[in-house]
C-alpha cells in the first residue's frame, strides 16, 4: 500500500490531458487550458461554470435592485424637492400681500420663476381658491382654471401626489397659503415631470452597468483561479471519477491487512486505517493528535515522530511485534511521511531466539575484550565470573588447581581445585569459602564433568539426588537461597584440566538450555587459554625475578666510607634490567653503581648480570669513572652487534643500557661521577636541602658512537646523602614533575638512609609499576685527619730508613706496634720499588681504617705514590736471583694489594688487617721465606727436568 494518489490507476481518454498529457506544450496551451476549465466532464470545469452562473445571477439581481432603487430614490427625491419648493414659496414673506394686490400675477410671476429655477422643479404654480392660475412656467396657463385634485390643499392640508397634469405625468406637491388669521387664501403647487425623474435615473445606468460588468469580470477571474487550483488538485478528474477513486482507495485502505498511517509535518497523525487502529489500539479520535500523545511505546513513537526512514524494523506495540516501514512523502506530496505496519507477532519466538543468539555473541565478544586483560591467574578467573553474571548466570564460581594458581605446569590428572572466584552471591559461605579446597565424590555433577572433560548441566537441582546426597544440609541451604539450576564446565588448555567453572541460576531466571551450555563452554575455553598464558607468564616472571635477584647483590659489602641502604622493586608485569651495586675500592674509596638495561624479561636480566660482572671487573682495576663507562660502552655495543646478527633483520632492536658510576673518597670528600644516559643523582645536604648537581650526561651505553665519556668531580659535605635511582622511580610522570616530587620526598630533617628509602618509596611508588625501580641512598663519612699519615720521600735509597722510622712511630701512636714489623717490611719494599722504577714526586700515606659499628679490628692501608705510570708486576725469582721477591713478600704479608693510576702517576697500595694473627711476627716471617725458597727450588728442578 503506497498511500492515496489521484494519479494511480486512471485514464481520461476524452480530455486533452488524457490524450496528450501534460507534457504537450506549445501555441495551443492557452486554449487548451480554457477548454479544460469549460469542460463539464471535469470537476474543475463544473465548479467553474457553476461559479460563473451564480456570479451572473448575483450581478443581474444586484443590477435590477440598484436600478429599481435608483428610480425609487429619484421619485422620492422629486417628492422632497417639490414639497420643499412649494412650502418655501407658500411661506415666503409678502405672498399674502401680493395676492391681495390689484395684479397678483405681475407681482408673483417673477418670484415664482426665480424660485423654480433655484429649486430645480418644472414649475411654481400659484392659484386662488377659485382655481384660477396666477403663476405658471407656461405663460399660456396663467388665468386658466387649474385641473387637478387640489381641493385637499384648498382645504388647508398639503399633499404630494403623482398625476397627469398640464405638464404631463408629474410628481406634484401642493401647499396652502394662509392669511394672518390662518385662513387659506391660495395654493402653491410645485410639479416635477416623471420624464425628468427617469432622465436622472438613466444617467446613472452606465455607472451601474459598468460596476456590474467589473464585478462579473472579477468574480469570473476568481472562479477561474479557484477552478484552476481545483483542476491541479483533482488532476482534471470529473466528480464521478473522483468519487469512484476515493471510494476505491477508501475500500483498499481499510481492507488491506497492513496498517497505514499518514503523518504530517510536526509528527501529527493525519490518517489511520482500520488495521493500524487495531494494531496500535488507537482511540477513535486519534487523527490530528501528535503520535507521541497516543500512548505508543517510546521507541516506536520516537520513530514515527522523527524524519528518519525505516525498512522492516521491529518494534513492540503492547503484546504485538510490528514490522515498520516508513518513507517520506516529499517531493511527490506535501511534507510528512507514510508508515505501513505489519503484524509480526508470530515471529516473536524467532525474534527471541535471534535476540538471544545476538546477546550471546555480544557476551562472547565482551569476554574476548575483558577476560585476560592482566597476566594474573586469579584476576582472570574473576573476569570470567564478572562477564558471565548476570548475562549467562546469576552466580558463578571458578575453582582452579593449585598448580594453575602457582603458575606451574598443570598435572595430567584432575586433582582437587581451590575456590578462586565468586560473583553474584551475597552469602559468603553458601558455595564454599574463598581459597578452600573443593572435595566432591566421583559421581557428583561437579566432579563428573571435569573428569570426563565435558560440560554437565543439572536442569533442576531439587530433583538431583546425587547432588543432594553429597551434603544434604548445604544442598538445602542452596535450594533455600533460590538456586535451582547448575551448569559445570571444565577449564581445559592444551588438553589438560586447569579447574572448573560453575554457573548457577536462581528463581529470577529460567533453567539452563542447550544454547547456554555451548556459550558456557566457549567462555570456559577462552578463559582456560588466558589462565594457561597467565600461568606461563607467572613461571617466566618467577624465573626472571629469581635470576635477577640472584644477579643483584644479596648483602652489601663492608666498608667504612658510606652508610648505604637500598630498595629494589621489580615491575609487576615483567621484570626489567635495573641493577645497583656498592663496590669497595682501594684507599677506602667506594664505588656506587646504578644501571638499567633496555627491555624486559629474561634477556634483560641476563644482560644486566653480564654488565654488573663487567663493572665489578673494571672497578677492580681502579679505572676512573669515565674510562670505566667507555669500556662498558664497547662491551654493550659488542653485545648488541651479536644480538642483531643472531636475530636477523626481523629480530628485536638493539639492547642498549644506561649506567651511572660514582666513586667517593672519604679522605677528601670528593665524588667523581660519570653518567651514560641515566638520570642524574640527588644530593641531600645535612641541613635538609636537596640539590640535583649538573653532571655531564653522555649517550646511553651502546650509542656512544666512539665519543669519549665525561665525568664531574664534586665535594660532598660529611653527612650528606647521595641518592641514585633508575627511571622507574619517576614512572610515567613528566621529568620536571617527577624531580619535583622526588625533591619533596627528600627534603626535610636528617634521616638515616633506610628511612630515606622508605620515605621516597612511599611518595614516589606508582600503583602498578610498569618498570623496575632501583634506589640507592648513601650517607657520606669523612676520615678523621688523625687517621691519615703522609710523608714525601726523596728519590734516594737512603730515604727509606727515615720513612720506616716515621712509619713505626705513627703505628706506635695508633697502638699498632704488633704489626709494625710487617708494615715496615711491606712499606720498605714498596718505597724501594718506587725509588728504583718510578719518578718523583714520591709520597707515602698510611690510612688507619676503623671498623664500622665498632666491631672488628679495622684495616691499615699503605700507599706509595710516584709520578711514573709503569705498573709493577710480580714474577717468580729463581734461587740464584738476588732480587725479584719484593712483591711476593707484599702479597704474602697483606690481604690485598694493587695499583691504581692517577692523573699524575700511580699508587701502589696494600691492605693489612688489624685483627690478631693477621700479620706474622719475625720468626714466622723467616719460616715463611724458607718455605718459599723450598718451593722455588722444587719449581727450578721441575723446570730442569722439563728442559
Amino acid at each position: 500500500m503506497c498511500g492515496i494518489s489521484g494519479r494511480a490507476g486512471r485514464t481520461v481518454p476524452d480530455t486533452p490531458r488524457g490524450r496528450g498529457g501534460p507534457g504537450q506544450r506549445g501555441a495551443g496551451q492557452g486554449p487548451w487550458r480554457l477548454r479544460s476549465l469549460l469542460s463539464v466532464r471535469s470537476l474543475a470545469g463544473q465548479v467553474f461554470l457553476l461559479q460563473l452562473l451564480l456570479v451572473l445571477l448575483l450581478v443581474a439581481a444586484a443590477l435590477l435592485t440598484l436600478v429599481a432603487q435608483a428610480r425609487r430614490d429619484s421619485v422620492m427625491d422629486a417628492e422632497h424637492r417639490t414639497l420643499a419648493a412649494a412650502q418655501a414659496f407658500a411661506h415666503s414673506p409678502g405672498i399674502v400681500a401680493a395676492l391681495n394686490s390689484p395684479d397678483p400675477t405681475a407681482v408673483l410671476q417673477p418670484h415664482a420663476e426665480a424660485a423654480r429655477k433655484a429649486a430645480g422643479v418644472d414649475a411654481i404654480i400659484v392659484y386662488g381658491l377659485d382655481g384660477v392660475v396666477l403663476t405658471h412656467s407656461d405663460p399660456h396657463q396663467i388665468g386658466k382654471h387649474l385641473i387637478g385634485p387640489y381641493a385637499e390643499a384648498a382645504a388647508g392640508k398639503p399633499f404630494t401626489r403623482t398625476f397627469q397634469g398640464t405638464l404631463g405625468l408629474s410628481v406634484v406637491s401642493a401647499v396652502p397659503v394662509r392669511a394672518a388669521d390662518g385662513s387659506v387664501v391660495a395654493v402653491v403647487a410645485a410639479p416635477v415631470t416623471i420624464e425628468k425623474v427617469r432622465h436622472r435615473v438613466d444617467r446613472q445606468l452606465p455607472v451601474l452597468f459598468g460596476g456590474a460588468v467589473g464585478a462579473l469580470a472579477i468574480a469570473a477571474g476568481g472562479a477561474g483561479l479557484v477552478s484552476r487550483r481545483l483542476r491541479r488538485q483533482t488532476h482534471g478528474l470529473g466528480a464521478a471519477e473522483m468519487t469512484r477513486m476515493y471510494e476505491r482507495h477508501d475500500a483498499v485502505l481499510h481492507a488491506v491487512r497492513e496498517g497505514v498511517l499518514i503523518i504530517g509535518v510536526g509528527g501529527r497523525l493525519l490518517l489511520a486505517n482500520d488495521e493500524a487502529r487495531r494494531l496500535l489500539d488507537l482511540p477513535a479520535d486519534a487523527e490530528r493528535h501528535l503520535v507521541t500523545d497516543l500512548g505508543l511505546e517510546e521507541d516506536l513513537a520516537e520513530l514515527l515522530a522523527s524524519d528518519l526512514p525505516a525498512t522492516d524494523e521491529l518494534y513492540l506495540a503492547g503484546h504485538r511485534l510490528l514490522a515498520v516501514n516508513k518513507r517520506p512523502t516529499a517531493p511527490r506530496g506535501p511534507g510528512g511521511s507514510v508508515v505501513t505496519l505489519r503484524d509480526a507477532t508470530e515471529l516473536w519466538a524467532l525474534y527471541g531466539t535471534v535476540e538471544g543468539a545476538r546477546e550471546r555473541l555480544r557476551m562472547l565478544y565482551d569476554a574476548g575484550m575483558r577476560i585476560g586483560t592482566t597476566l594474573d591467574v586469579q584476576r582472570t578467573a574473576e573476569e570470567l565470573a564478572e562477564v558471565a553474571v548476570p548475562r549467562l548466570a546469576d552466580v558463578v564460581t571458578v575453582e582452579l588447581l593449585d598448580q594453575a594458581l602457582r603458575g606451574e605446569e598443570p598435572p595430567g590428572v584432575t586433582g582437587e581445585p581451590r575456590l578462586t572466584a565468586v560473583t553474584g552471591l551475597d552469602e559468603a559461605r553458601l558455595l564454599g569459602l574463598m581459597g578452600e579446597l573443593s572435595r566432591f565424590i566421583a559421581t557428583h555433577p561437579v566432579s563428573v564433568g571435569p573428569a570426563d572433560g565435558r560440560a554437565v548441566a543439572v536442569w533442576d537441582l531439587g530433583t538431583c539426588e546425587v547432588w543432594r546426597a553429597q551434603d544434604p544440609e548445604g544442598a538445602q541451604r542452596i535450594l533455600g537461597h533460590g538456586i535451582h539450576s547448575l551448569l559445570v564446565v571444565p577449564l581445559r588448555a592444551r588438553g589438560v584440566v586447569l579447574g572448573r567453572a560453575a554457573f548457577w541460576r536462581t528463581n529470577s531466571s529460567p533453567p539452563f538450555e542447550e544454547e547456554d551450555v555451548a556459550t558456557a563452554e566457549e567462555l570456559a575455553a577462552r578463559t582456560a587459554v588466558c589462565i594457561d598464558n597467565a600461568g606461563r607468564y607467572t613461571r617466566e616472571h618467577t624465573m626472571a625475578v629469581a635470576l635477577q635477584r640472584s644477579l643483584l647483590p644479596r648483602v652489601l659489602p663492608a666498608q667504612s666510607a658510606l652508610e648505604v641502604a637500598y630498595r629494589y622493586l621489580p615491575a609487576r608485569a615483567e621484570v626489567g634490567g635495573d641493577w645497583f651495586d656498592v663496590i669497595p675500592l682501594s684507599g677506602a674509596r667506594v664505588a656506587l653503581v646504578v644501571g638499567d638495561v633496555v627491555g624486559h624479561g629474561l634477556h634483560a636480566a641476563a644482560t644486566m648480570g653480564r654488565l654488573r660482572t663487567t663493572v665489578h671487573n673494571f672497578a677492580g682495576l681502579d679505572m676512573p669513572p669515565e674510562e670505566l663507562l667507555g669500556r662498558l660502552d664497547e662491551l654493550v655495543a659488542h653485545l648488541d652487534a651479536e644480538e642483531a646478527a643472531a636475530a636477523g633483520e626481523d629480530g628485536p632492536g638493539v639492547t642498549g643500557a644506561t649506567c651511572q658510576y660514582a666513586v667517593y673518597d672519604p679522605t677528601s670528600g670528593q665524588l667523581a661521577i660519570a653518567t651514560a644516559g641515566h638520570p642524574g643523582p640527588a644530593v641531600v645536604h645535612p641541613h635538609g636541602t636537596v640539590d640535583f648537581p649538573q653532571v655531564p650526561v653522555s649517550p646511553p651505553l651502546g650509542r656512544g658512537a666512539d665519543q669519549p665519556f665525561e665525568s664531574a668531580e664534586l665535594i660532598v659535605p660529611e653527612g650528606s646523602r647521595l641518592v641514585l635511582y633508575t627511571e622507574g622511580l619517576i614512572g610515567n610522570r613528566d621529568l620536571d614533575i617527577g624531580l619535583a616530587a622526588l625533591r619533596a620526598a627528600l627534603t626535610g630533617p636528617d634521616r638515616t638512609p633506610e628511612d630515606t628509602c622508605a620515605a621516597v618509596m612511599d611518595a614516589m611508588l606508582p600503583d602498578r609499576p610498569s618498570d623496575d625501580i632501583a634506589l640507592l641512598v648513601a650517607r657520606t663519612r669523612r676520615l678523621d685527619p688523625a687517621q691519615v699519615a703522609e710523608w714525601p720521600v726523596p728519590r734516594d735509597p737512603a730515604a727509606v730508613a727515615p720513612v720506616r722510622t716515621a712509619c713505626a712511630r705513627q703505628l706506635a701512636e695508633w697502638g699498632l706496634e704488633r704489626i709494625a714489623f710487617t708494615a715496615e717490611l711491606v712499606l720498605s719494599e714498596l718505597i724501594t720499588n718506587a725509588i728504583r722504577y718510578g719518578t718523583e714526586p714520591i709520597t707515602v700515606r698510611l690510612l688507619r681504617m676503623e671498623p664500622v659499628g665498632g666491631a672488628g679490628a679495622g684495616t691499615l692501608i699503605l700507599e706509595v705514590c710516584d709520578g711514573s705510570s709503569t705498573a709493577p708486576r710480580p714474577r717468580r725469582a729463581k734461587t740464584t736471583d738476588e732480587g725479584g721477591r719484593g712483591l711476593f713478600l707484599v702479597a704474602r704479608l697483606t690481604e690485598r694489594w694493587g695499583t691504581r693510576y692517577t692523573p699524575h702517576g700511580k699508587v701502589i697500595w696494600a691492605e693489612q688487617s688489624l685483627h690478631d694473627g693477621a700479620a706474622p711476627v719475625a720468626e714466622q716471617l723467616g719460616d715463611l721465606l724458607l718455605d718459599e725458597l723450598d718451593e722455588l727450588d722444587e719449581l727450578d728442578e721441575r723446570d730442569d727436568r722439563a728442559s
